[in-house]
């Protein structure tokens, strides 16, 4: 049997010397060398793939091909948590990436379903069937054909307002580079295309309506708030989440974070709303936040769900975060894992990590699970 393992090993470490030899010509990666983590005494256990019941020489295998692949030119990090352990751990690019914060982009908008179910909790909201007028009443009354809009319309993309992220509006890049006075305003200006709660629609503009209705409700910005319930709880050290002129925390992006501090939220969920045996987020609310609330059809996504702002693939019994540009945060709550990866923040359409292609990793990841 040791002399099995012995000749896989040295098979795997073959075939990654001869990758790498390939890598080295085009420099768009490091070759890989190692995968333990370093203790960095952030918060995380660190442990070993063993301990953690995972075969360390069928994950040596992922992560040289997650380096050596010519096509995977984007991707920066990946991370390998079971049992709450963080058990392996690397940079394609540069080590620097283990504590310098770079942009999640849309993994905010899963960030702020998190906050919403705390905001239940702590009575900020009544109810998710609450019409936002009850929260934002002068805006809403300048826009009175947004007036049937209930919080639950937020959080599953069902507003019905015609916002295009970066489509014909301007939507996402019109609040980014001809910023308006009130992004609040912009955003329930645009017309209403559908009844509110009819249609799944993919929009960068749900997520700041909501952004509004837990600033006017807590009295504080999001991001401070946030930083206070949820971000110092949980550990986060490096992060950051900015906000528009107008002072509104962006709601569907923003937040820059590392990769072990974006594992944090995986955990979170991972753990039924426990951060290492502390209660933040209610359980009955992870479950309802990532339970389909729009069937894959709906989303036309790859064959993906979606529930309060997190993605489902109900196939594999995984629930993710989901970034502009391949960053993601993998949920396999029944194997007790949590698969960070990370990429290149800025590339557009074909250039992107895909999310098929880091599934595939996954399942490659869990592959290694014993």
């Amino acid at each position: 049997m040791a002399k099995n393992v012995l000749s896989r090993t040295l098979t795997i470490g073959l075939v990654c010397v001869l990758l790498q030899a390939c890598l080295r010509e085009d420099a768009l990666k490091e070759p890989f060398t190692a995968f333990a983590p370093p203790d960095l005494q952030d918060g995380w256990l660190v442990s070993s793939p063993e301990s953690e019941g995972m075969d360390s020489t069928a994950l040596t295998a992922v992560y040289c091909d997650f380096h050596a692949r010519r096509d995977l030119w984007q991707v920066r990090s990946l991370l390998v948590f079971r049992h709450g352990r963080l058990v392996a751990e690397s940079y394609t690019k540069d080590t620097a990436d283990r504590t310098r914060p770079t942009a999640v982009w849309s993994c905010t908008k899963q960030v702020m379903a998190l906050l919403t179910g705390m905001a239940l909790e702590q009575g900020v909201i009544a109810d998710t069937a609450d019409e936002i007028g009850l929260y934002l009443p002068s805006a809403v009354a300048a826009h009175p054909d947004k007036a049937a809009i209930r919080i639950a319309d937020l959080l599953t993309m069902r507003s019905g307002i015609g916002f295009e992220n970066g489509g014909l509006n301007g939507g996402s890049n019109k609040l980014l580079k001809q910023i308006p006075d009130n992004s609040l305003d912009f955003v329930l200006g645009l017309p209403l295309k559908q009844e509110p709660g009819a249609v799944f629609h993919y929009s960068d503009g749900d997520p700041q309506i909501l952004s509004a209705v837990l600033q006017a409700q807590t009295g504080k910005s999001v991001r401070d708030w946030a930083r206070e319930i949820l971000f110092e709880p949980l550990g986060l050290r490096h992060y950051d989440w900015i906000a528009y002129r107008d002072g509104l925390t962006m709601g569907a992006f923003g937040i820059s974070a590392t990769p072990r501090d974006m594992a944090r939220f995986g955990q979170l969920v991972a753990d039924g709303g426990l951060w290492q045996g502390r209660r933040l987020v209610p359980a009955d609310w992870i479950a309802d936040m990532t339970a389909p609330k729009a069937g894959a059809r709906e989303t036309a996504y790859h064959g993906l769900s979606f529930g309060y702002y997190w993605w489902i693939d109900a196939a594999r019994g995984v629930v993710f975060m989901n970034g502009q540009g391949g960053q993601f945060v993998f949920v396999k709550p029944e194997a007790a894992l949590v698969v960070v990866m990370t990429a290149e923040p800025n590339t557009q359409g074909r250039h992107q990590f895909a999310v098929t292609t880091a599934l595939d990793v996954l399942d490659a990841v869990a592959g290694a699970v014993f």
